[in-house]
């Protein structure tokens, strides 16, 4: 035991001597570059480098180098007329070559006659939505008590959303944005996150409504006739056609009311809660997307899914105007029929 002892002292000692006479060196060896050596590095490797290009210029059955010359060298002129042909020639084969491969590559696979197939309430199913993203929540931490009736269950600290109350809750809304455009009601589509700019305005354009993806001004719908009441407005038929205006019609929409949204679709009801107050004052019907942690009272119609994936918010905004597309094929339809006499 002791001669134990006196060997893990001798050897720690013996360690620390050699680190610290290891540390003590001189570092003007180690300080000062080695200038020459460092250039007869470089000229060695220049010139292995001149020695390569040269054997694969060699080595090429045609007279042409795949390897061109320095263009700032000197050189006469035949000679850089010569170059310039031999880049052109090299250019002109290579796009030679990429059509024969693109040609003989072009048949191969299977041919997609729809690349694209928009979701539309009848064809929406559990699978698209778990491929959007739409069933992950927020933490557990986060989540309010008023979504219980929404979550599946836990996973990984994760909530997760139930995709059958989704597709239900989606339907649900899908006919109420139907019924809304097919009555030529006024339909305000709403998403102020960053990247939702896109989905809003597609949505909106299929439906033939109003679109905000800036910030709502609060006061827009409680007092309207200040902030709202300057703004022009137009008159349309059953088809959504614009009404030639004469002068008494002119005059009639100058004292009219500024107009308020019969249904408004929101994508991110955590930045607009005041919309959706002023919704609720004005007894305005809303549909939202319901996330974990958001209150699903502050909307009419909530659609409990994931507010935070760009996949979830344009699968259910290009839903709803799919909707709304149909509606508006239902009032266009009825507009052309004739007249039923009784």
């Amino acid at each position: 035991m002791i001669i134990r002892q006196l060997a893990l002292r001798r050897g720690r000692r013996a360690l620390s001597s050699a680190f610290a006479a290891a540390n003590t060196q001189p570092l003007s060896s180690i300080s000062q570059p080695d200038v020459e050596g460092t250039a007869t590095a470089i000229a060695n490797s220049e010139k292995e480098v001149h020695a390569i290009e040269s054997f694969i210029n060699r080595s090429t059955p045609s007279s042409m180098p795949l390897v061109m010359p320095d263009a700032t060298a000197e050189h006469p002129s035949g000679a850089e007329d010569e170059r310039v042909t031999d880049f052109r020639y090299i250019e002109d084969r290579s796009k030679s070559l990429f059509s024969s491969g693109r040609r003989r590559t072009h048949p191969v696979g299977s041919v997609v006659d729809h690349p694209f197939q928009p979701q539309t309430p009848s064809t929406i199913t559990l699978e698209s939505l778990l491929t959007a993203q739409t069933h992950l929540g927020h933490a557990t931490s986060l989540w309010h008590p008023a979504n219980q009736r929404y979550i599946f269950g836990v996973r990984q600290g994760i909530h997760i959303i139930s995709l059958d109350i989704t597709a239900v809750h989606l339907r649900r809304a899908c006919k109420i944005v139907s019924s809304v455009c097919a009555q030529g009601g006024l339909v305000l589509f709403v998403g102020t996150r960053p990247g939702q700019q896109h989905a809003v305005v597609h949505a909106a354009q299929l439906a033939g409504a109003c679109h905000l993806f800036d910030k709502w001004v609060p006061g827009s719908i409680t007092n309207g006739q200040q902030i709202l009441g300057n703004g022009r407005l137009k008159l349309v038929d059953d088809q959504d056609r614009d009404v030639p205006t004469t002068t008494v019609i002119r005059a009639s929409l100058v004292d009219h009311p500024a107009l308020r949204p019969d249904l408004v679709v929101c994508l991110n009801m955590l930045e607009n809660y005041i919309l959706l107050h002023e919704c609720r004052m004005n007894h305005i019907p809303t549909i939202g997307i319901v996330d974990t942690d958001v209150n699903p009272t502050w909307v009419t119609y909530p659609i409990p899914a994931n507010d935070d994936s760009l996949k979830s918010v344009q699968l259910i905004a290009r839903t709803l105007g799919e909707a709304g597309k149909e509606g508006r094929l239902k009032r266009w339809e009825a507009a052309e029929a004739p007249p039923e006499n009784y």
